[in-house]
């Protein structure tokens, strides 16, 4: 089933034909798992750097997330309860969220790279009553398990076959309540596999993605099930009309984070084909390459920087057996000369894809029907309306710079930002939502990218906001102020990394293990790739009359200093 006609070649006629047909009652779980399950055919290819292997068939997937369904209605998981789920690329990932959306509750899927406090600010503020979780991480939830009354269970996903886990905690014997940690697959054998999924609205919530922001603390996205049908398009496009036969996807994107999710996993099963799931603690150019050779990847979607890892490599092209036909990459722009080493060494284009959680898939390339300009974004996919707004709230001609809005009638178009009635309000002009980014469009229709129009940092394919750096910082002993914005990379491979401006209370002195503490702060209680890669100890912060950072000026000092 697809969304497009593959017969049309003109970009624009697809565009110009393209209309929407969203059913009024829609289930994620039962499009890309229930309907498929009668398929002999693989849907994961499982691996893991310990030299594990495995594969599952829709009827496999369908069977455990049937069991997993029973269980969690056993443990009082109801419609629309929120279920968090803090796993790597595993098969009892993909199963959980198959799991949450037959019972209609909504999943709230989490990175391993979180360390404690942003575990805890997203799973109270989601009010996430289960959660499912490595052995390492359910020892990280019971370190914030006061702070955290909604969560009821803890399914905990050991696997010591995997090799994986650093810790094997006690974690069933804790002196409390025996049903608060419970081991996933033993209980889960439990419980038959047969459920019957529910019937949602397509416009029921089926997941919360929490999404940086630049002030305070992340917001959570809902996304209803008919969501995955808004990426549809864009998916087709970018990968050169997928799917074609013996289609094989894989990314190294997190399936917890909406590339991995909705621009991998959901979509590649959606079409009923298969996907290769890697599980590892670091991407690591060799390990990708003998997954593309050994499972015949011939579709991917690498962000620029696993791009610029797998360039590292030389010869790759000839040193490996592979049959890619396209690539898609998105979450910064890939530049002229990633397009030029993709099509020597692969010879295939890249296309290049631009949207964000609350609204994504919305622009981007097809190189089999349309040229790519380098560094550009593409243009909106079929059924997208993506315009250049001024200040004025006008929408502005070609080559006129602005920011870039899309129409929120969309099926891509999220639910709204997660008991924030106000913060989402705030992102709209009428009908146009604002995505904070800056471009504008040339006289072809291409839209080119300028810059954020707020202070969400951009590094290795994550959107990182620098309120929640700035916090964690600033509760270390010796800081006293904290402003954290982003810089160029200056091994050219992430785009920007983090930079953090400290300002340090008076009895306290500037030292260079000073700050690699203060780095190891934010590098253990949030994640890896949000730590401050530079950090400079400065007398004073640039603020405005109302005392706001003005980080836009210690971005000009930065721009200063490199061109000095």
């Amino acid at each position: 089933m697809r969304l497009l006609d593959p017969a049309l070649t003109n970009f624009d006629e697809l565009v110009s034909r393209f209309q929407w047909s969203v059913p009024a009652r829609f289930n994620i779980a039962e499009a890309v798992c229930d309907r498929h399950a009668d398929k002999a055919a693989p849907a994961l290819y499982y691996a893991n750097e310990a030299g594990a292997a495995a594969t599952f068939t829709f009827a496999d997937i369908q069977s455990r997330a049937n069991q997993l369904a029973n269980l969690l209605v056993s443990l009082g998981l109801q419609q629309q309860d929120r279920i968090a789920i803090v796993l790597p690329q595993r098969p009892e990932t993909a199963i959980s969220h198959v799991a949450a959306h037959k019972i209609g509750a909504v999943s709230l899927p989490l990175s391993v790279l979180f360390g404690v406090e942003a575990l805890q600010h997203r799973l109270s503020d989601s009010e996430a009553k289960i959660a499912i979780a490595s052995a390492e991480h359910a020892e990280r939830l019971l370190q914030i398990r006061e702070q955290l009354p909604a969560l009821k269970t803890i399914l905990v996903c050991s696997d010591r076959s995997a090799g994986l886990c650093t810790t094997e905690a006690d974690l069933f014997d804790d002196g409390s309540d025996e049903n608060y940690c419970i081991d996933l697959h033993s209980r889960m054998q439990d419980f038959d596999n047969n459920f019957k999924t529910r019937d949602t609205g397509a416009d029921e919530p089926a997941c919360l993605i929490y999404t940086s922001g630049t002030t305070g603390p992340p917001k959570g996205a809902l996304i209803a099930h008919r969501n995955l049908i808004g990426n549809l398009p864009g998916f087709e496009l970018s990968l050169d009309f997928f799917p074609k036969e013996n289609d094989v996807f894989y990314t190294p994107a997190d399936w917890a984070w909406t590339g991995g999710l909705f621009d991998g996993l959901l979509p590649t099963w959606f079409y009923g084909m298969p996907i290769v799931g890697f599980e590892s603690r670091k991407f690591k150019p060799a390990d990708c390459y003998r997954l593309l050779e050994q499972y015949a990847v011939t579709c991917g979607f690498f962000p620029p920087t696993a791009l610029k890892m797998m360039r590292t490599l030389p010869d790759a092209g000839k040193n490996y057996d592979l049959q890619l036909r396209t690539i898609m990459s998105a979450g910064e722009m890939v530049g002229e000369e990633l397009l030029s080493w993709a099509s020597t060494e692969f010879g295939v284009a890249i296309n290049e894809m631009y949207g964000q959680t609350e609204q994504n898939y919305l622009v981007g390339n097809c190189s089999s029907i349309m040229k790519p300009k380098p560094g550009s974004m593409g243009k909106p996919y079929p059924g997208h309306r993506v315009e250049v707004m001024g200040p004025d709230g006008k929408l502005c001609a070609a080559n006129e710079t602005g920011e870039l809005v899309a129409h929120r009638d969309d099926a891509v178009h999220f639910l709204g930002y997660w008991k924030q009635i106000e913060a989402t309000q705030k992102k709209y002009t009428g009908d146009w939502f604002h995505t904070g980014d800056v471009g504008y469009r040339d006289d072809e229709g291409y839209l080119w990218f300028v810059g954020r129009a707020d202070d969400v940092i951009s590094s290795a394919g994550y959107r990182i906001g620098p309120g929640e750096i700035e916090d964690c910082i600033l509760k270390h002993s010796a800081v006293l102020q904290v402003a954290a914005i982003g810089v160029p990379d200056p091994e050219g491979i992430r785009g920007d990394i983090v930079k953090a401006f400290v300002v340090l209370r008076p009895e306290i002195s500037a030292s260079d293990d000073l700050a690699a503490d203060i780095q190891d702060t934010v590098r253990h209680q949030l994640a890896a790739y949000e730590y401050p890669r530079q950090l400079e100890f400065v007398a004073e912060l640039p603020m405005t009359t109302t005392g706001k950072v003005r980080r836009i000026e210690l971005r000009q000092r930065e721009i200063d200093r490199h061109l000095a």
